[in-house]
């Protein structure tokens, strides 16, 4: 080989490895606990997707066909404010739907959705529903579930919802996500920095239906020592009253880097 190939070869390396390292997680949120995640390798994964009635979303970002395609979407339990519209969107997309077992199975009986498009799974089991560079595992959340539905004549009735979950969401290229879904402070959330090591955790501090700003912090500081939080699921209603800047305060000079994102905003994570 000439000089002048071996050149050309380790150029072309060069620019491959530095278009890999470009790539990044691409986090959109939309308020309460509803993230579109893109992934390095383009997959689209929506969380909580509690958009079309949430209202803290923006105007312009109600219109669930400006998604784009969706490639899973993911529901960490089966209050209203984080269930949404992910069956809308799941149909739409022609994508699964992971939730835990107990609340699929409410679904399809409600005639909501197919078991076909359901992945039920339960905590501790990871999997990969969207192809091998992605593994999705449930872990424990606090908290409680339950899925109201509404007949044609208004009438609500309450089903089964399974327990409440949160997840981790490991991508193609090793980073990985803790969506904590809605939660107290619970001792296993040091088992869940030990053996998942995530490198961002998205965690509740509205207070009420969660841990407010002073639980969160105790659970980084003692818990999760997760490098970089995003605080989610506050000020959407009015008993939600925790804020970043409490957050913020009650994390004092612990080194995490808290992330306060704006709603609508997407941030690249890597």
């Amino acid at each position: 080989m000439t000089i002048r190939k071996i050149t050309c070869a380790v150029a072309a390396l060069a620019l491959a490895f530095a278009v890999h390292a470009a790539e990044a997680a691409e986090i959109q949120w939309f308020g309460q606990s509803a993230l579109k995640i893109t992934t390095p390798g383009g997959k689209v994964i929506i969380v909580d997707p509690f958009i079309t009635k949430n209202p803290k979303t923006p105007k312009e970002l109600k219109d669930l066909k400006k998604l784009g395609k969706v490639d899973l979407v993911m529901i960490t339990h089966g209050h209203g404010d984080h269930v949404g519209d992910s069956v809308e969107i799941a149909k739409m997309n022609n994508a699964k739907i992971v939730l835990n077992a107990d609340m699929g199975r409410t679904f399809a009986t409600l005639g909501w959705i197919g078991m076909k498009q359901l992945v039920r799974i339960n905590k501790s089991g990871p999997v990969k529903p969207i192809g091998d560079g992605i593994t999705i595992t449930m872990v424990r959340a606090e908290h409680s579930s339950e899925v109201v539905y509404t007949d044609d004549k208004k009438k609500q009735s309450m089903h089964p919802g399974g327990e409440p979950a949160g997840y981790i969401i490991k991508l193609e290229d090793g980073y990985t996500i803790y969506h904590a879904g809605d939660t107290g402070v619970f001792a296993d959330m040091k088992f869940i920095a030990e053996y998942y090591k995530p490198d961002v955790a998205f965690l509740p501090i509205g207070g009420w239906f969660t841990m407010d700003p002073t639980h969160a912090a105790y659970a980084v500081k003692n818990l999760l020592k997760t490098k970089t939080v995003v605080p989610f699921h506050y000020g959407t209603f009015g008993l939600l009253k925790g804020t970043p800047a409490e957050f913020k305060a009650a994390l004092g000079n612990f080194p995490t880097n808290v992330v306060v994102m704006k709603l609508g905003e997407t941030r690249t994570f890597k």
